[in-house]
């Protein structure tokens, strides 16, 4: 099951990029949501493998997730890969550049089932398909705004 959507940002593709790679600020921001996230990778810099494990609870259940860096091309791309009890996702962020100070950023998100119930969890989404395009859509729209509105306060 894919998910895909993209937003004009108005903010040059240097400055979108770094606010999309601002890890620390990802963690201190799911910790605040109550999530537990360890970072695992030992890595300096940002770049290539790193990855973190997070735990977090998910209607009723708790939830445990690997996250990993795959692709980190600035200010060009951002690639991640994840797993959970039988599900694998991949997430793409693609930027472009479509002026000095316009970006356009496409996300796309596809889950990956592994094993039967995995599989029955991907079949009830794919029947609510309309309703999570559009809150996933939201949701990338929100962010881009945010960039937006934190670019204009930088500047």
């Amino acid at each position: 099951m894919k998910f895909a959507t993209r937003e004009d940002i108005a903010a040059p593709i240097d400055a979108v990029f770094q606010m999309l790679s601002d890890f620390d600020g990802f963690e201190r921001a799911a910790m605040r949501r109550g999530a537990e996230v360890q970072r695992t990778d030992t890595l300096r810099e940002p770049g290539e493998g790193m990855s973190w494990n997070a735990r977090f609870m998910l209607r009723g259940r708790e939830r445990e997730v690997a996250v990993t860096l795959g692709t980190y091309d600035p200010p060009n791309q951002m690639a991640f890969t994840g797993g959970s009890q039988g599900l694998e996702a991949g997430m793409v962020i693609d930027l472009v550049a479509l002026s000095r100070q316009r970006t356009r950023m496409s996300v796309s998100l596809k889950l990956s089932p592994k094993t039967l119930s995995a599989r029955l969890l991907v079949q009830s989404l794919k029947l609510a398909r309309s309703n999570l395009n559009r809150k996933f859509h939201l949701r990338v729209a929100d962010y881009a705004k945010d960039i937006e509105d934190r670019y204009t306060r930088m500047a």
